[in-house]
Parts: structure tokens; C-alpha cells; sequence
């Protein structure tokens, strides 16, 4: 493939779900998302969702059946913008992809990690988004006000994937070699007798971002493990989505119904001394359960959510970045911690 950069941006993804309403309504009325059309295809019924840059697919019925059971609610699909989406198809299945759609399909679609796969549609940056063929849509009418006061969730920070240990290196060689990535960062973690492994993948252009995962089997499991059990197999574990004022909006999306991960109050009379320049208040960081960290170029604020599905296995992230623009090992750390603590207190 040479230098050829054949996937630039996240064109949608897809979530399969056994229940569509709530779903949606989660989504909808708690951050802030607008319906704007209602799709059919053999086997499923979609909603596609919008806020800025972000498009969600919402499906269910039949055809997600045999997903739903292996996997529960998650991740199906990460649709990629690509500029020849051809040679995108042709560039993955030489580094070990699946077609997974016939030779006359309106877009080609290949495997990726788990059971997650790749609609590849032909885009280029900067260009108009369309609504994702291969279904019929209905455009949903816009409010004649739009009223909703949601903070707003920018953009798609990162996706974080938890794999099979082992897969790691395969799987970072695969987005590599196919889709024109670059690593951009690489840590192992130990937190207690638990311990993972992590390499970031981007598009050069910055609009695709992996944080791919897989645990030590060396080590004790952790949370890692019980995702992977949870989940049958790898799959996507979070979305990060970037905002530009995380305390506000984290107060505002409990007000509407989001549930956040809790974090000791321990972890913030430590908090100046590990970084002396905050502009927030560690008291506003106590309050909402914030976590910061930093890097070489600054820091950054996220928070997780706790897991909406009944299998726990997806949930989201708010980031918010001041000047920071990795992924460091307390980062990664925290993220471990505060999932493994909601695991001890869920079990």
C-alpha cells in the first residue's frame, strides 16, 4: 500500500441493541443526540443519530440476533471515510481481512477485530456526509425549535478496544498495513497484580484513533478479562467523546440521567501535587469525580460512565483536553482503576 492513507475519518458507527427505544432515548434524551432519519434492511430496523461530527446508528430486529447473543448490546460496525474505498477494501484483505459483502453490494464491508467490521464508504475529507446506503431511509422532521440545552459532545476522541491476549501486535500490524495507520504511543500497565498491554493507532489525518488493549495473561484477571468474558471475545469497550467544558457537562448530564463511575476522595488529596496547574479546582474535580492527567504538552479531564446495557459491555467517556495530546500511563492507569472499582462494587 506505500504511503497510500486509505481511511480518514469515522463515517458512523453501529450499535446493535435488544432494545431500540431505550437505546435511543439514552442517547436522545440524556446527551443530547437528534434522530434525523429511520432506516429498513432485511433484518433491521435503524435510527440514525446526530450531534456534530458524531453519527450513531441505532439497530435492531432479526438480522442482530446472533450478534446480540454472542456479544450483547455493543459495537457492530466503525464505518471508515476513505478516498478510494476499493483500494481500502484491497489493502485489508492483503493484510488478512474478510470480505464480508457480495461482489455487488453498494459498498464493500470487511472483518476487523472480534465480530466488529468495516463498512468502507467512499468519501473524501471535507465532503458532504451522506445517510448510510445499503438501507431505506426516512428523514425524521427537525424540531421547529431546537431547544435542547445538552452540552455538546464535539467530536470522537478515541475508541478503545479490548482484545484477545495475544492478538495485540496482529491487530496493530493489521490497521497498520490495510488502512494506512500510524502508531502514535505504546504502554504496558501493571496496577496491582493485574496488568495490560496498549498501543494507539491513528489515520494520519486524525480522524480515526484506536486505543487497542489486551491484558497479561501472566498476570491475575482484571477487568480486561471481564470484558472479554462479558463480551464473548474482543470488542469495543468505550467511546470517548471530547467536550469543552467537562465539569459543567458532567453536572448536566447526571441532572439528565447519565450514571458516572465514582472516584475515592484519596485520589484528590494527591491531586495538586501530581499536577500543580490545574485551572479547574480539585473541589469542582472532588465533587464531579473527575480524573486529570498529564503529558508533555498538557493535560487533560475524563470521566467514564457506567455501562447502560444489562451485559455491561460498552460504555462512554467525556474528555476534555487542555493542550494534552497522548495517552499516558496514568491515563491508562486511572481508566483500569476506576473501571476495576466499579467492577469490585458491582460483583
Amino acid at each position: 500500500m506505500g504511503d497510500i492513507v486509505t481511511a480518514h475519518d469515522v463515517e458512523y458507527i453501529e450499535i446493535y441493541t435488544s432494545d431500540q427505544q431505550k437505546t435511543t432515548d439514552y442517547f436522545v434524551s440524556l446527551f443530547g443526540f437528534r434522530e434525523k432519519a429511520k432506516g429498513v434492511a432485511e433484518g433491521l430496523d435503524s435510527v440514525l443519530l446526530v450531534q456534530n461530527q458524531l453519527h450513531l446508528v441505532v439497530s435492531a430486529g432479526p438480522g442482530a440476533a446472533e450478534f446480540l447473543a454472542a456479544h450483547g448490546d455493543g459495537i457492530c460496525d466503525i464505518a471508515f471515510s476513505c478516498a478510494d474505498a476499493a483500494a481500502a477494501r484491497d489493502g485489508a484483505i492483503a493484510t488478512g481481512a474478510i470480505s464480508l459483502a457480495p461482489a455487488d453490494a453498494p459498498v464493500p464491508v470487511v472483518s476487523g477485530f472480534g465480530n466488529v467490521r468495516h463498512t468502507l464508504v467512499q468519501r473524501a475529507a471535507g465532503e458532504e456526509r451522506g445517510l448510510p446506503v445499503g438501507r431505506s431511509w426516512t428523514p425524521v422532521a427537525a424540531p421547529a425549535a431546537h431547544s435542547d440545552d445538552a452540552p455538546e459532545l464535539r467530536l470522537l476522541d478515541h475508541i478503545a478496544v479490548c482484545l484477545e491476549a495475544g492478538q495485540l501486535h496482529d491487530v496493530v500490524r493489521f490497521y497498520i498495513d490495510g488502512f494506512g495507520f500510524e502508531q502514535y504511543y505504546s504502554e504496558y500497565v501493571a496496577v496491582g497484580e493485574q496488568a495490560m498491554d496498549s498501543i494507539v493507532v491513528r489515520s494520519p489525518s486524525g480522524g480515526i484513533t484506536f486505543t487497542l488493549i489486551e491484558p497479561d495473561p501472566a498476570k491475575k484477571p482484571g477487568q480486561i478479562d471481564a470484558f472479554l468474558k462479558r463480551n464473548g471475545g474482543g470488542g469495543v469497550q468505550h467511546l470517548a467523546f471530547l467536550v469543552d467544558e467537562i465539569i459543567p457537562a458532567v453536572l448536566e448530564f447526571e441532572a439528565r440521567g447519565v450514571e458516572f463511575l465514582q472516584t475515592p476522595g484519596t485520589y484528590y488529596d494527591a491531586l495538586a501535587e501530581r499536577i500543580s496547574d490545574l485551572d479547574e479546582g480539585i473541589a469542582d474535580l472532588r465533587k464531579t469525580n473527575v480524573l486529570a492527567d498529564r503529558d508533555e504538552w498538557g493535560y487533560l479531564l475524563q470521566l467514564f460512565t457506567r455501562s447502560p446495557f444489562e451485559r455491561r459491555t460498552l460504555f462512554f467517556e467525556l474528555i476534555q483536553r487542555h493542550g494534552a495530546q497522548g495517552f499516558g500511563s496514568a491515563n491508562i492507569r486511572a481508566l483500569y482503576e476506576a473501571v476495576e472499582r466499579a467492577r469490585e462494587i458491582s460483583s
